[in-house]
């Protein structure tokens, strides 16, 4: 079978038609931007290490090390941008706790944005937007998430007789979708049977996640994105230099787990999603004017970077439309793409967009992703920007895309210089 019948057949059993966008060619501003640096912390467990700091301390940590590492000074950040999802219980405006946290001027505006599992990548975007007019000509952006420190909620009611409920906080604003009233979970398990992924797949497809992040640690891929992180703990200190998720797994258990949305037929189950985890993604995003007059050396061009927005239920297949929109904006198909990097908030979400947009598997989260990564959903989407901008080759273009709740997506084209 050809490739073009292979795709066709692909769509229909995914009960999706292709989406028709302007086949104008992206005009590039006057102003282009490139990133110097980007960094991450650890991704933390759920109540592990990292649950002792905020998400704006993370933040923080994240922002500090990059325009450390870059020896940027700080008072020519003009804007900082971060992603940041849950954010009740933190105090208010939790970017601009963040800037000042990581010891910015006071002087600098800072914005929290929220798009969900997005919002990391999403803040790059409005980051890069900001600087393609000409509006300003350095920003950080990135994302920071402590799930651990979500709280729960209580309705402001007068107390029914034999108690008041409790909801709690990451389920009903990070991972319900609002409009089938359903964990987005079940919506993967209705993407995983119009798409006709398998349980045997997702489990393939998990292990594999762990065993390639188990061995990007052990080569060292990972060494110039992450920032060890100190955390105080009574009478000592602890430094955190490593993800902690990868490493909570048996295998041998993998098959027998029972589904968590769906009991009979279902797919998902607690090792083929992604977890509950803390952390943060910080990017310098400059102009050509700052680069020559700071004499920076930047890591990275931004190439294009798009939106698209699908039935919430069917989000997890939304990257396929944002990703054909980058295309289509670019004048770039998937041949131009070294590395994808697909954000595994389920495992089902990555092989239903390798299957509608047919690409080489091989390409795909070749170093593991939030499957065995970690999820903290404000991060992500910088997470897997991040990742590109020290995985990639001089000279190759990279493609990060993500999926958020609501029927969203974002992705992202950038080039290592």
């Amino acid at each position: 079978m050809n490739s073009f019948l292979s795709r066709k057949l692909v769509r229909n059993v995914c009960d999706k038609t292709i989406r028709q966008f302007s086949s104008s060619i992206i005009s590039q501003s006057n102003k282009a931007v490139y990133i110097v640096n980007a960094v991450r912390t650890p991704v933390g467990s759920f109540k592990g290490a990292l649950a002792p700091l905020t998400a704006s301390q993370l933040g923080a940590h994240a922002i500090k090390n990059c325009l450390e590492k870059s020896s940027f000074p700080l008072n020519e950040v003009n804007e900082v941008y971060m992603g940041n999802v849950l954010g009740a219980g933190q105090g208010q405006a939790p970017a601009t706790q963040a800037s000042i946290f990581a010891g910015l001027p006071k002087t600098v505006p800072a914005t929290t944005i929220n798009k969900v599992c997005a919002s990391g990548m999403k803040s790059i975007m409005i980051g890069a937007q900001s600087i393609m007019c000409g509006q300003q000509d350095s920003i950080v952006a990135g994302g920071m998430e402590s799930m651990s420190n979500v709280p729960f909620y209580l309705k402001r009611a007068e107390p029914a007789y034999g108690g008041a409920s409790l909801i709690d906080g990451i389920v009903f604003d990070g991972l319900t979708d609002v409009y089938n009233k359903i964990h987005m979970g079940s919506c993967g398990e209705n993407t995983a049977k119009k798409c006709q992924v398998s349980r045997v797949e997702q489990d393939e497809y998990a292990i594999n996640s762990y065993n390639r992040s188990a061995q990007a640690w052990k080569n060292g891929v990972f060494n110039n994105e992450v920032v060890p992180i100190t955390i105080k703990q009574k009478n000592k200190e602890i430094e955190v230099n490593e993800d902690e998720e990868f490493k909570k797994v048996n295998f041998d258990k993998i098959p027998s787990l029972r589904t968590v949305f769906q009991k009979e037929n279902g797919t998902i189950t607690a090792a083929n999603a992604s977890k509950l985890n803390d952390g943060a993604s910080a990017v310098l995003l400059v102009n050509e004017e700052t680069i020559k007059r700071l004499n920076l050396k930047p890591l990275a061009r931004i190439v294009g970077f798009a939106d698209a927005s699908t039935d919430p239920i069917d989000f997890p297949i939304a990257p396929v439309y944002a990703t054909e929109k980058l295309f289509k904006m670019t004048g770039l198909n998937a041949n131009d793409i070294s590395q994808f990097e697909i954000n595994e908030a389920f495992s089902v979400v990555v092989l239903a967009n390798i299957k509608m947009l047919n690409l080489d598997a091989s390409k795909v989260n070749p170093n593991g992703g939030a499957v065995s990564l970690g999820h903290p959903i404000g991060t992500s989407g910088a997470r897997i920007v991040t990742h590109l901008v020290h995985s990639l080759k001089s000279g190759q273009k990279g493609l990060a895309s993500i999926c958020n709740g609501g029927g969203g997506a974002s992705a992202m084209i950038i080039e290592k210089l």
